[in-house]
């Protein structure tokens, strides 16, 4: 029988294959596709060319071109001429596009006597196929007229034209549940049956009609796992169901289900062996000793020469070492052989397996492992390292100085702005949980801006460096750094280094002075925000007043809307001088609903690493969200009133907030 992708009588050849023959579905028209359908009235048909159109249909159906009703009905009953022919690629093909036109065209069921007769012939080639397209276009009323034919074809002798009935029988249980449920006699038939995937088929059959009472679910788990499933999809599907029922009454009270899954790991199936581990491994609440077997298997089977089982064993043992590390200490031998691996996914899993069941002695060795790795591979596989790295800082926080230096070295390779991100955030991290990390982490970030080319990580860092430097024992070493920035960056950077610097001064009075004598350089800054940022923090600075000093420069956050802000200053100023103007209260502005989170950033781009993630809050929210609101402040008095006038105006509002 020839292949249904074999559209012509013989194999293209290599120059037609150079040429790009293949191009000629990358641009098509559905005006000029849908006319091409006239072909198909043709005497006698040309079955290579009908197949060609056919499949451009298909393409055009599965673009974002809609296809009107009237165009899908006129091209579908353009191709009820094409069961004329007996041509088999013509004739599978014409089954797929009914499958597609049915949802779109009217009167599809025309055709259902040609199908039915295509399902009932001898052609066995054509049987399977007509049975998928007869159940995609029939209703529930039709189903009965043919349920007959259907239920004879389950025991058929043929395995691809019992798997056509029970795939489709997955489809008519959302149209017709009922009569699917009579035909159990047949699908268990189906299910005792020797042929691999009708085994398989059938079985979930089973399971889906029954799937609703516990009592049925029990009685097929207790049937099937004392028989012997000849197929191994079957098997694993048996494993599933298994594994979902002990999840919901507790291996602990069904032993015997339990030993199910234990006997599967001596299956002869590398699949089921795999998926047999996989399943006990995520049941809940498991003893270290019903773990060792599966976790045993997927040891040996980390060093199977099969990458799809070496990726699957490390993948498993990645997500165990999460919750279980100590269950999987045993095989980090063998995980230390696969970080030289191939295959770069299986390596960086392997690195990541490594470092959650690793422990404070081995943390240096495991990171000398890893500083080699990190120059092979791309920055997604590295962002999953950063991962494991940082879940390790919070495990074994006496470890920050050797954690903090490998991090520093990778911010000083040539990688991407996402990558840099990760690091910093990982950086940043372990300066918030352990105190003794801030000095030494904080003057890597600094060094690190001194020739960082990303400017919303200058801008996070030295965010950073203005909330917790000011705090450190020795704050003046960090200034220095700060006004470099303001020297020799760009305005979005000067306007974070001048918040920065003015946190120091406010909370360091040995610092006002010099941080004063800046501010008054950076008054005549070319940038309009950063000359006000500087005017602003100096003239609350020089008044050293406590109250301003706190509300403007050492609170953390200030939650009013801006749009708010500004509507409720454009009233004010706007009735500064009637009789009955009272000062501006901030208790009129409406809050925000902003919280700072830190869900806004996920760093696997597409990649899993087993429901571990690092979360970074957005710069831009918690560095510049004060400012935007104190700025609009400063602008729209600036516009009503002299500066001598707008800065009094200023000292008349009042501070409190609503709560």
């Amino acid at each position: 029988m020839a292949s249904f992708f074999d559209v012509g009588s013989k194999r293209k050849d290599k120059k037609e294959e150079d040429e790009g023959h293949g191009a000629v579905y990358a641009k098509l028209d559905k005006t000029a596709v849908l006319q091409e359908a006239r072909l198909f009235n043709q005497t006698p048909l040309n079955p290579r060319k009908c197949v060609h159109i056919l499949t451009k249909i298909l393409v055009i159906l599965g673009q974002s071109d809609k296809v009107g009703k009237v165009e899908a009905t006129d091209t579908f009953f353009a191709m009820t001429k094409l069961f004329q022919s007996n041509d088999q690629n013509l004739r599978r093909m014409l089954y797929l596009v009914i499958k597609e036109l049915a949802t779109i065209a009217d009167d599809v069921i025309i055709v259902t006597s040609s199908l039915t007769k295509d399902m009932t012939g001898p052609e066995v080639a054509f049987r399977g196929p007509a049975i998928r397209a007869l159940c995609a276009i029939t209703d529930s009323a039709m189903v009965q007229s043919i349920e007959r034919y259907l239920k004879q074809a389950i025991v058929d002798k043929s395995p691809a034209i019992a798997s056509a009935v029970l795939t489709s029988a997955y489809k008519l249980m959302a149209v017709c549940p009922e009569i699917i449920k009579r035909w159990t006699n047949e699908i268990q038939e189906a299910a005792s049956g020797s042929r691999i995937m009708v085994q398989y088929h059938a079985l979930g059959l089973l399971y889906l009609i029954r799937q609703s009472d516990r009592l049925a679910v029990t009685k097929l788990i207790q049937k099937f796992t004392r028989s012997t499933l000849r197929s191994p999809y079957a098997y694993c599907l048996m494993i599933r169901i298994v594994a979902k029922q002990l999840n919901e009454d507790g291996h602990s009270s069904n032993p015997q289900l339990f030993e199910f899954l234990e006997s599967s790991l001596r299956h002869k199936s590398e699949m089921v062996i795999y998926e047999a581990a996989r399943a006990i491994v995520s049941l809940r609440n498991l003893t270290a000793k019903e773990l060792a077997p599966a976790v045993g298997v997927l040891q040996l089977l980390c060093t199977s020469s099969k990458p799809a089982l070496r990726y699957a064993a490390v993948h498993t043992l990645n997500s165990v070492a999460s919750n279980h590390p100590a269950a999987v200490t045993a095989c980090n031998l063998d995980l230390e052989q696969l970080i030289g691996d191939p295959n770069r996914s299986i390596a960086t899993l392997a690195i990541t397996t490594l470092l959650k069941t690793g422990n404070e002695l081995n943390v240096e060795r495991l990171l000398k492992h890893v500083s080699p790795f990190m120059s092979e591979i791309s920055d997604e596989f590295k962002i999953v390292v950063l991962e494991s790295i940082r879940a390790l800082a919070t495990k074994y926080p006496k470890k920050y100085t050797v954690l903090l230096n490998f991090l520093s070295g990778l911010l000083r390779d040539s990688a991407g702005y996402t990558f840099k991100k990760a690091v910093v955030v990982t950086m940043e991290s372990i300066i918030k949980q352990v105190p003794e990390a801030k000095s030494i982490g904080l003057l890597q970030l600094c060094d690190f801006i001194e020739d960082c080319e990303h400017v919303k990580l200058t801008q996070r860092i030295l965010h950073l460096l203005g909330r917790e430097g000011p705090y450190l024992k020795r704050p003046r070493q960090f200034t220095r750094y700060i006004y470099n920035r303001i020297m020799l960056e760009s305005a979005p950077i000067k306007c974070t280094a001048t918040t920065a610097l003015a946190r120091f001064a406010a909370h360091n009075e040995e610092l006002l002075p010099s941080i004063l004598v800046l501010l008054k350089r950076i008054m005549i800054d070319e940038d309009d925000e950063v000359r006000d940022r500087a005017a602003f923090y100096h003239y609350i600075l020089s008044n050293n007043q406590a109250a301003l000093k706190s509300a403007y420069l050492l609170s953390e956050e200030m939650h009013l809307s801006p749009s708010g802000l500004e509507r409720a200053l454009l009233d004010y100023v706007h009735n500064a001088h009637s009789v009955s103007a009272s000062a501006f209260s901030l208790a009129t502005v409406p809050i925000a609903d902003i919280s700072v989170q830190s869900n806004v950033d996920a760093l696997n781009s597409g990649v899993e690493s087993d429901n571990i993630k690092i979360k970074i809050p957005p710069v831009e929210l918690y560095c510049e969200y004060n400012l935007v609101v104190k700025l609009r402040l400063m602008r729209i008095c600036a516009g009503f009133y002299d500066v001598h006038e707008w800065m009094n105006h200023i000292d008349n509002i009042s501070t409190e907030q609503r709560h």
